[in-house]
C-alpha cells in the first residue's frame, strides 16, 4: 500500500529545519480569494454567484446551491476546489435559463454559513481552471517565529520561488485518497467508478510530488536540464530544450521560466537528462504509471516551481500575516511548509 512520502523543503540545506509552528487554527487564519481576469457580462442564461464560505468544501457548496435552485449538480459550475478549514471566496455559476433564482436564495445560503458577496448574469457556465490566481492571507504563529532565520526563509522564497508540491489536502486524511486511487488503478480505471476523475488526479499528483522530491534532492528543481519542458511564468505555454545555455539559466534565475514535471498519462517520455528521472519513477511505481496510461488520460506538465506574486509580510504580537498570490493549482501549504514544522508536512 502506498504511503505519502515525507515532505521535503528547499531551504533546509541553507537554514536548517524550521521550528514548530501553527497555521489554520481557525478558518480566519487561512483566507483564500479566487481571482478571475474578467467579470461577468450582466446578461445570459447563467447566474454567477460570488460566495464566501467557512468549514465547507467547494463541493458542499455546489450541492447546497443545486438543491436550493432546483437544478442538477451538472448545472452548477466552479473554477477551483477550495479548502474546507478556511475562509474562501470564489465564483459559482448556476444554469437558470428563462428564470430567476429563488428570492430567498441569499438568506437560505446564509443560514448554511455561505455569504453571497455579488451576483451577475453571464452567457456561459463557469468552467474548471478558468481563474488566473488565488490570493492568500495566512496567519502563522508558534516557536518558528522565534527562529533567527524565519524572515530570511521568507525572503528566500520571495526571491527563488517555492517547490510546487500538490498539498496534503489533495490526498485526503491519512492519504486515503491515494490508497483509493491505487486500488482503482490496480483493477482498471473506469469512469463510472471515478466520475469527477479525482482518483486519476490523486495518482498523478503523487507521481509529480515524487519526481519533484528527487529534483529537490539534487538541486535541479529550479534549474533547466537537457530534455526539460520549460513553462513561461504566468502562463501554461511550454517549450522543450535539448540543451541548456547561459540565457536559459539566467531566465530561470529571474523566475521568467520554470522546469516542469510530468503529470503522468498517455504520451512520450522525456529525453536526455530528464529521461532518467522519469525512468526511475516508472520503475518505482509501475502499476500507477501503467494504470494511468491504460485509463487514457493525456500526459501534461506542471511547473516544478511557483513564484510568489506580490508577497508581503506583517509582524503582529506572537504572529505574522503573510499575503501573496499563486497561480491556479498551486498550494499555499507548499509555502507554509518551508517556514514552519507541522504534522501536515511530516
Amino acid at each position: 500500500m502506498l504511503n505519502l512520502p515525507a515532505w521535503q523543503r528547499c531551504l533546509d540545506a541553507e537554514f536548517g529545519a524550521p521550528r514548530p509552528g501553527h497555521y489554520r487554527a481557525q478558518p480566519e487564519d487561512f483566507v483564500v480569494d479566487e481571482q478571475l481576469d474578467f467579470t461577468p457580462e450582466n446578461h445570459g442564461e447563467h447566474l454567477w454567484l460570488r460566495l464566501e464560505k467557512r468549514h465547507q468544501t467547494t463541493l458542499d457548496v455546489v450541492k447546497s446551491v443545486s438543491r436550493l435552485c432546483g437544478v442538477t449538480l451538472r448545472d452548477v459550475g466552479y473554477s477551483g476546489m477550495k479548502d474546507r478549514v478556511a475562509v474562501t471566496r470564489q465564483w459559482l455559476s448556476v444554469h437558470l435559463p428563462g428564470r430567476e433564482a429563488p428570492s430567498d436564495l441569499s438568506a437560505s445560503l446564509a443560514a448554511l454559513g455561505i455569504t453571497v458577496l455579488a451576483q451577475a448574469r453571464h452567457p456561459r457556465k463557469l468552467k474548471r481552471g478558468v481563474h488566473r490566481t488565488n490570493h492568500f492571507t495566512l496567519r502563522l504563529s508558534g516557536e518558528a517565529l522565534e527562529e533567527n532565520h524565519f524572515f530570511d526563509r521568507w525572503q528566500a522564497l520571495c526571491h527563488q520561488g517555492v517547490p510546487n508540491y500538490f498539498g496534503p489536502q489533495r490526498f485526503g486524511p491519512g492519504g486515503r485518497n491515494l490508497q483509493r486511487a491505487e486500488a482503482l488503478l490496480a483493477k482498471g480505471w473506469r469512469k463510472r467508478d471515478d466520475r469527477q476523475g479525482m482518483m486519476l488526479s490523486t495518482a498523478r499528483s503523487f507521481l509529480f510530488n515524487e519526481l519533484l522530491s528527487e529534483r529537490l534532492a539534487d538541486g535541479s528543481w529550479c534549474q533547466p536540464l537537457a530534455g526539460d519542458m520549460l513553462m513561461l511564468d504566468g502562463t501554461h505555454s511550454v517549450f522543450t530544450v535539448d540543451s541548456v545555455d547561459d540565457d536559459l539559466i539566467g531566465r530561470a534565475a529571474a523566475l521568467d521560466i520554470h522546469p516542469t514535471g510530468a503529470l503522468w498519462g498517455v504520451g512520450e517520455l522525456a529525453e536526455y537528462q530528464v529521461a532518467d528521472y522519469e525512468k526511475r519513477l516508472l520503475a518505482c511505481h509501475p502499476m500507477l504509471c501503467e494504470g494511468l496510461v491504460k485509463s487514457g488520460v493525456k500526459r501534461s506538465h506542471r511547473a516544478l516551481r511557483a513564484r510568489l506574486i506580490s508577497p508581503s509580510i506583517e509582524t503582529l504580537p506572537n504572529a505574522v500575516v503573510l499575503s501573496f498570490s499563486l497561480p491556479r493549482g498551486s498550494f499555499a501549504t507548499a509555502v507554509v511548509s518551508e517556514l514552519i514544522a507541522h504534522p501536515d508536512f511530516a
